[in-house]
């Protein structure tokens, strides 16, 4: 789709902020110049990412959210953790989790790095994680991160 006629699809809702998701939105082409465009118009833009592309071209005024994939996703050598280094104070950093596995991956990978990002979200896939065992888990350790929830899922617009 050309920019043209994403920047005419964006501007029909009264909305001020975007974001960009959807498999992995840095693999599409000519979206430095989208973010461009949005920023152009005073649009608040955030970008959700896999972390397995170098963030160091995506502009600071673009909040990235990046997930970090843990274990169960069968990705979890994809992350580049030479992307923390791009992250800044807006951005955030997502764990899908669907195991003790996982949590205690996402807890190492905190511990080791300790990203300096506005917030980090543990997020249960709910088919094979009960959020409440993962809400315990999070408080027994007390963990300084968001238990997110897929809502699109819960409310049937999945």
């Amino acid at each position: 789709m050309a920019i043209s006629s994403i920047m005419e699809e964006v501007k029909k809702y009264p909305c001020s902020l975007i974001e960009i998701t959807g498999g992995e939105p840095l693999l599409q082409e000519d979206v430095d110049i989208l973010f461009e465009e949005l920023h152009k118009f005073s649009y608040k833009i955030l970008l959700e990412t896999n972390g397995a592309i170098s963030l160091e071209k995506v502009p600071d005024y673009v909040i990235k959210i990046v997930d970090v994939k843990t274990p169960g996703s069968g990705m979890e050598k994809s992350f580049l953790p030479e992307n923390l280094q791009y992250l800044n104070p807006q951005d955030e950093l997502k764990f899908v989790i669907t195991d003790k596995v996982d949590y205690q991956f996402a807890v190492d990978f905190l511990k080791k790095y300790k990203p300096q990002v506005r917030c980090v979200h543990f997020s249960p896939v709910t088919e094979l994680l009960n959020p409440k065992e993962l809400a315990c888990w999070m408080l027994e350790d007390g963990l300084e991160a968001r238990l997110t929830l897929q809502l699109h899922k819960i409310i049937g617009m999945a």
